[in-house]
């Protein structure tokens, strides 16, 4: 009995890890509703190809690469998680707190923000001259990183 549930546990397992594979799509098609309305309205690039993240079978997390060379994450409801641009480029204000961009345009003159990442208690913040900075949830400077 003990080698049919161990057998058995193996098999659940391996099924797990085989529907767990991230699977990729070249269009937009394959996201939700909210994440297509916010590449549409705050990107002027076309989507080049999405990345599906599965764990358990489950969708996590949608990684989208635009043809423009930015990159966007969402969770698996379309909100976003995460955006990075090149260096030329900076993130649509769209996705930046007022706080943030208040604080950037004080004092850190000359840079603009070319990536943001929400964290459970605020953002994470790249500038364009290599400058990271933690904000909370408000916006408000919290340190360097």
């Amino acid at each position: 009995m003990k080698k049919f549930a161990l057998l058995l546990l193996i098999i659940v397992g391996a099924i797990g890890i085989a529907k767990a594979k991230d699977e990729y799509a070249h269009d937009d098609t394959v996201l939700p509703a909210a994440a297509k309305s916010s590449i549409k309205k705050n990107f002027k690039s076309s989507v080049s190809v999405v990345k599906i993240d599965k764990d358990f079978g489950r969708i996590s997390e949608y990684e989208v690469t635009l043809t423009d060379g930015s990159e966007i994450t969402f969770d698996r409801n379309g909100n976003w998680k995460e955006v990075e641009t090149n260096i030329g480029k900076q993130v649509p204000a769209a996705y930046i707190p007022a706080g943030v961009r208040d604080y950037v345009a004080k004092n850190q003159k000359g840079a603009h923000v070319v990536g943001i990442e929400k964290e459970r208690n605020g953002y994470e913040v790249s500038l364009s001259n290599g400058i990271d900075i933690k904000f909370d949830r408000q916006g408000k400077f919290i340190r360097f990183d």
